[in-house]
């Protein structure tokens, strides 16, 4: 198992488990989803050096994020 480093948009700097070979994760995100990229070569892909982690950039959401859902903008 392997841990995706996300980049950008709205889950910048989270961590999440990523099992497998696939370059993009398609993430539920309110009435949407969000979408990353692989964005680099993984790291620490040694037995002794911690869990590998995969760079994921964030590339687009498929319904507008608002985070300020009550229209209030200050």
């Amino acid at each position: 198992m392997s841990i995706a480093r996300l980049t950008g948009g709205p889950l910048d700097g989270q961590l999440l488990p990523f099992d497998g070979d696939d370059d993009e994760i398609i993430a539920p995100y309110g009435e949407g989803q969000i979408v990353y990229r692989r964005s680099g070569d993984a790291v620490q892909t040694g037995a002794a050096d911690g869990p590998t982690e995969v760079p994921f950039a964030y590339v687009e959401a498929t319904e507008p994020i608002n985070p300020d859902p009550d229209g209030r903008d200050e």
